[in-house]
């Protein structure tokens, strides 16, 4: 039985009978731009809303043309927006300061500055997944059983062809009137275009639906491979497609290598270690503690002399003098520019007589120097042991000889001390 289609404005004829099925639309070719343009006014001013205009490139000022009003996708996207940086703080919050809080140096369990960047991504995010499937719904998208396709006149569209296209379902729509339409508006040639069997089936093609179905089945792959793997018992390695530390070339102590004149892949103790549950073995070398209290003395590993005098020297100079000075007073290049810019803080006053640095431990100053106090950040780093030590002596140095009497004058010397 041949498809027939009923026009809105014949219903008081016999239905048009279409041999080829029944009536989709017609499309309606242009030679310019400009002219596609003129089309789509008159196409829009005789009352037409069912139809569109298709070019291999977009036209300036064509929706205006059309006719087109402002689309609710800006506002989908901003919903996307806002719903991705309430979701990424609400998820952060709830993870962070409520379902598992987690004390980490005093910090807050939660705040606005450590959470921007997650929430920003979220926001992003979200704004991404509305403009895209907004895009696609409000478009009514994917049509790939769309009749327009079949064309080989709108096959042209991406490459040289510019069409103007209306629907026969427009409640204007008149097969001869909107023919006649289009010739008077310039067309250079005009196509009627048919559904392919029933107008209610929109049939996708057959090989999207295989596409579909092989995809999917591909992307169970993975899913399949792990779920065999959790359920499976094996006395073989896994297969590691990425060894990274697995499979790392290694040599044991004992074993030989080639690599090093003796032969031997053990090469001893590196120096400056100390041995695994050791550490606490000499703890005024290491930390300035002498049977519980801090030592007022110094390790027994060092010579006290004038080299680790002047070693002490050298390091303070380097690691210390910025701030304290290199007369120790505090006055250094740091706080002296802080001052310049209208600040007030001093470094420690390291030499002053009944000040803290005076009266406090060797252990004690060996502790800060390695851990640091207050501002001062601690030197364990940079500075080893040998050389923290070296520095408290020659600051117990420079303390002498700021605060030096007569009765620290040799006797003999005194009376050429003016």
């Amino acid at each position: 039985m041949a498809n027939t289609h009923h026009d809105e404005h014949h219903d008081d004829h016999e239905p048009v009978v279409y041999p080829d099925g029944a009536l989709y639309g017609v499309l309606a070719e242009y030679d310019t731009p400009g002219e596609l343009m003129d089309a789509a006014r008159k196409v829009r001013d005789a009352g037409y809303t069912e139809f569109d205009c298709y070019s291999p490139f977009p036209v300036h000022g064509m929706d205006e043309a059309m006719g087109i009003k402002r689309t609710i996708l800006p506002l989908i996207v901003f919903g996307g927006g806002v719903t991705g940086l309430l979701g990424g703080i609400f998820l952060q919050w709830w993870m962070n300061a409520y379902d598992w809080p987690w004390n980490i140096a005093g910090k807050p369990t939660w705040s606005i500055p450590a959470n921007v960047p997650i929430a920003f991504e979220a926001t992003i995010l979200f704004s991404v997944f509305a403009a895209f499937f907004g895009m696609w719904i409000l478009n009514k998208l994917p049509q790939v059983w769309h009749p327009f396709f079949r064309s080989d006149r709108f096959a042209r569209v991406t490459d040289d062809a510019f069409i103007l296209g209306i629907e026969a379902k427009d409640r204007r729509f008149d097969h001869a009137a909107t023919t006649k339409l289009l010739t008077d508006a310039g067309a250079i040639a005009i196509e009627d275009v048919h559904y392919e069997g029933d107008p209610a089936r929109k049939t996708m093609p057959k090989w999207i639906i295989a596409f579909i179905v092989g995809s999917t089945a591909f992307a169970l792959i993975p899913f399949a491979i792990a779920a065999k793997a959790r359920n499976s018992h094996s006395n073989q390695p896994h297969i590691h497609l990425f060894p990274d530390m697995d499979f790392q070339p290694k040599f044991k102590s004992d074993t030989a290598i080639d690599l090093f004149a003796d032969g031997r892949a053990n090469r001893g103790e590196i120096t400056g270690t100390v041995a695994r549950g050791s550490l606490n073995a000499d703890d005024t070398f290491y930390r300035g503690i002498e049977n519980g209290a801090w030592t007022t003395g110094f390790p027994k590993q060092l010579e006290i002399n004038d080299a680790l005098v002047k070693r002490g020297q050298n390091r303070y100079n380097i690691y210390c003098s910025s701030c304290h000075g290199f007369d120790g007073r505090g006055s250094g290049s740091v706080p002296q520019r802080v001052q310049a810019a209208g600040g007030a803080w001093q470094a420690r006053n390291l030499v002053e007589t009944g000040g803290v640095s005076v009266s406090m431990p060797n252990g004690q100053l060996f502790n800060t120097i390695t851990n640091g106090f207050n501002t001062m950040m601690g030197y364990a780093q940079q500075i080893p042991h040998a050389d923290r030590w070296a520095i408290v002596l020659y600051v117990r140095a420079l303390q002498r000889s700021q605060n030096a009497n007569l009765d620290d004058v040799p006797p003999n010397q005194r009376g050429s001390i003016r």
